[in-house]
């Protein structure tokens, strides 16, 4: 029972990160612009911190920096 409720705080959190990136990157390349924008883009940066500081609890620090790291890829550069 616990082991799936971690698997399942995991994926939460995995969707989560997704959510603020995806925000992020409409941020980055949609219309607003300045300090508007920069702030959005910051909150949207901090969320993503504190959602990986979770990840890390339930997964590892080197895994959760492995999973942010390819989902930003996905997601920021595609």
């Amino acid at each position: 029972m616990i082991w799936t409720d971690s698997k399942s705080e995991i994926a939460q959190l995995r969707r989560r990160i997704e959510m603020e990136l995806e925000a992020m990157r409409q941020g980055l390349y949609g219309y607003a612009a300045g300090s508007a924008r920069h702030e959005f883009i910051r909150a949207r940066m901090e969320n993503v911190g504190a959602y990986q500081e979770m990840l890390a609890e339930q997964i590892g620090e080197d895994e959760a920096t492995q999973v942010l790291c390819h989902l930003y890829v996905s997601i920021i550069d595609a």
